[in-house]
């Protein structure tokens, strides 16, 4: 059964990145009717406790040799501070086998450098923090012309999104998932975006 997010987690990871999408996919709150909610489940490179960039401490369920390509939904690759480090090339890895059979990938802020480097990025329409900072610390990117200068880029099954967009980051990867409704994600977007109490009428009438 797909029902699984694999969110990866790792030491330094940016805290504020996921938030919206953690809350919203595990718990179910403004899912269409009927719809179980997907569960959140955190892969770390192994069971040891990572600590985040907000110095909370998470332990990790599973390592990433547990994770099942059959069982999941998306992958969502947060950012931090070590994506250019070798050991998320397994993660990487995972993230190719994901997009290959269309499951859904999500990679924000750092993640996108860590796809950059492997040529994921390279022939599929894309956006990151900043292209002249991408091309800096990815001699070998080589795709500047699929590189879009907006606050998140869907292409197919993957998402990519800037840093300071996890707002934007979320909408897009709720709207591929498919688990709100239209009008409940436009008014959940537009209550966070403008924090104009309307839209929290809106959502709630959208769910009823």
């Amino acid at each position: 059964m797909k029902n699984k997010v694999y969110l990866y987690v790792f030491d330094t990871m940016a805290d504020w990145e996921i938030g919206y999408l953690s809350t919203e996919i595990n718990s179910g709150r403004y899912y269409k009717k009927g719809l179980m909610p997907l569960k959140i489940v955190t892969v770390g490179i192994n069971k040891n406790p990572i600590t985040t960039m907000g110095g909370l401490e998470i332990l990790p369920e599973i390592e990433l040799k547990e994770c099942s390509i059959e069982e999941t939904v998306a992958l969502i690759l947060p950012g931090g501070s070590t994506w250019t480090e070798s050991i998320h090339a397994p993660i990487i890895r995972m993230a190719e086998e994901c997009l290959d059979k269309g499951i859904v990938v999500g990679a924000i802020c750092g993640a996108t450098i860590g796809l950059a480097m492997e040529g994921v990025l390279d022939k599929r329409a894309h956006t990151s923090n900043d292209l002249g900072y991408l091309k800096m610390v990815c001699p070998s990117y080589a795709g500047e012309k699929y590189y879009k200068q907006e606050y998140a880029v869907t292409d197919r099954s993957l998402i990519t999104a800037s840093g300071i967009a996890p707002l934007e980051f979320t909408l897009h990867i709720l709207k591929i998932l498919e688990v709100f409704s239209p009008q409940t994600l436009d008014s959940w977007y537009n209550l966070y975006k403008t924090q104009d109490a309307k839209y929290f009428f809106e959502l709630m009438s959208s769910i009823q």
